[in-house]
């Protein structure tokens, strides 16, 4: 079911927004108050997906979710649960998504094992192994066909490249993770043709493999910058990283377009707090301001995110970071360093 709650005023920019299950139902109304707070006209149209709407209509997620996604100038996305790969890559693929953005930083106020931890990693989205090409070949035997292209990994190394690029001083390098000592075809397209898109950029890159990256990252994090992977090594060590930065809760991500996009943080549905009003919003808050500055609105992602930053240093903290805090005080002291 989807409703329009934002008025028909065709020069808004027309926001999805779907929280899905668990915390996704706390924390995605949180980010949308934070849209509300910085002042661009948005009009929010509100869809539903996940384990409840699969257990009501037997779809996790319907046609019109999807649409609406699709036709929506950004979607803003909560969590699945148990029909997360039902709903998540479909979602993924309906806005056109061919980026997965991973900021994984440290912030001040937040007990970090690696406080100097500013990593992004920029991880294919449409191929390697979650292409969903499995098949069933003999009672006990099944296969898993990973997918790499020429022109998707083409795709990406821009996008990567010129993201940094764009960082400036911020950025010293592009590093770019892979396994081509063992998958010689696979990796090694992926990782040739990042090489050949990283010589037309005045950006310094390296490679990696991706094993030893893990190590790596933990060690010396400070050593990287934008991380370049494809989709089953972004997924794992976006993940590793957010133990650096103190958590799940902090790590936002956008699925990137060539028009559209889904921004969503990296947690998941988390049923083991949902409902008890202490999820932390600041992934989806963050995620939120990369949504801002998707659509062109700079200045007031970075608000968005300057508030979230600010509170995360001075409090109040929810139970994941330590404190005792509600959503809804985390929420209110957001909004009320953006007013």
């Amino acid at each position: 079911m989807t409703t329009n709650d934002g008025g028909a005023n065709s020069d808004r920019e027309r926001i999805a927004v779907i929280p899905g299950d668990g915390i996704g139902q706390e924390v995605v109304p949180a980010a949308r108050e934070v849209l509300e707070a910085v002042g661009p006209e948005f009009e929010f149209v509100a869809g539903e997906a996940g384990d409840a709407v699969r257990d009501k209509t037997g779809e996790a997620l319907p046609d019109e979710t999807r649409e609406l996604a699709a036709g929506a100038d950004a979607t803003l996305f909560g969590a699945a649960g148990e029909t997360a790969a039902d709903v998540v890559l479909p979602l993924r693929n309906a806005v056109g998504s061919f980026a997965n953005v991973r900021p994984a930083r440290a912030y001040p106020g937040v007990d970090a094992p690696h406080p100097e931890t500013d990593i992004v990693f920029v991880r294919e989205n449409t191929q390697g192994v979650y292409s969903g090409h499995e098949t069933d070949v003999a009672p006990g035997v099944t296969t898993l066909t990973r997918v790499i292209t020429e022109s998707a990994s083409r795709e990406i190394s821009r996008y990567a490249f010129e993201y940094a690029a764009e960082r400036g001083e911020t950025v010293s390098h592009v590093t770019v993770a892979h396994k081509a000592n063992v998958m010689r075809k696979t990796d090694g397209l992926f990782l040739e043709t990042a090489e050949a898109v990283g010589a037309e950029y005045d950006v310094p890159y390296d490679d990696a493999l991706m094993d030893a990256l893990a190590m790596h990252l933990v060690q010396r994090p400070e050593d990287y910058d934008v991380v370049l992977c494809p989709n089953l090594a972004g997924d794992v060590l976006s993940d590793l990283a957010a133990g650096l930065v103190g958590g799940l809760g902090l790590l936002p991500s956008a699925n990137v377009g060539r028009e559209g996009g889904l921004f969503e943080p990296v947690h998941g549905s988390a049923p083991d707090i949902a409902g008890e009003g202490v999820a932390n919003p600041a992934a989806t808050m963050l995620s939120a301001a990369l949504l801002l500055e998707h659509l062109g609105y700079d200045e007031a992602g970075q608000r968005v995110r300057s508030a979230v930053e600010g509170t995360l240093a001075d409090g109040p903290h929810t139970p994941d970071l330590g404190g005792s805090a509600t959503t809804r005080d985390v929420t209110d002291a957001v909004v009320a360093r953006l007013e």
